[in-house]
């Protein structure tokens, strides 16, 4: 025996390099494959942050356009701007359309103001509102007045106290 190793400890050497290799291919493929998860999870995730930002965009419109209705009034709106159309630079990328509905005289109109963006129904803000409607002339401004005569010093020091 002497010099030499038993056969048997020569031929584990053997195999052992084998299970190296393999070993190193499995876990070659494993990387691989969490690699392409965490690849496909950002891309997700970036596409819906975009979306999300779009659709806050695309609300934040909506919500413009409605500001406008009720500053203007949903009659002289109608007969002033366009209730359909696509935003301007830098909202090119999105349509509007506003619905007004005259619901009668002393009610108020429903107002409904949708922004799309993109090619898809689901790229779609749709926002829904009452807006009531000033009665009377604009130039008539009800007297801002007290109904009844307000007695300031009674008031502060009491009626035996007052001047």
């Amino acid at each position: 025996l002497g010099m030499h190793a038993p056969r048997r400890f020569r031929r584990s050497g053997g195999r052992r390099r084998g299970m190296a290799l393999a070993e190193a291919l499995l876990g070659g493929m494993l990387l691989a494959a969490g690699m392409t998860v965490v690849a496909s999870l950002a891309t997700r995730a970036l596409r819906a942050q975009i979306n999300g930002e779009k659709r806050m965009t695309a609300a934040w419109l909506a919500d413009d356009l409605l500001n406008m209705v009720v500053a203007e009034g949903p009659a002289e709106y109608e007969r002033s701007f366009d209730t359909r159309g696509t935003f301007e630079a830098p909202f090119e990328e999105f349509g509007y359309e506003l619905v007004m509905e005259d619901l009668g005289r002393g009610v108020p109109w429903w107002v409904t103001a949708v922004v799309r963006w993109g090619d898809r129904d689901r790229e779609t803000v749709a926002v829904e509102t009452l807006v009531a409607v000033r009665l009377g002339e604009e130039d008539e401004e009800p007297p801002r007045e007290p109904y009844e005569e307000v007695d300031r010093d009674a008031r502060w020091f009491g009626e035996e106290d007052a001047p």
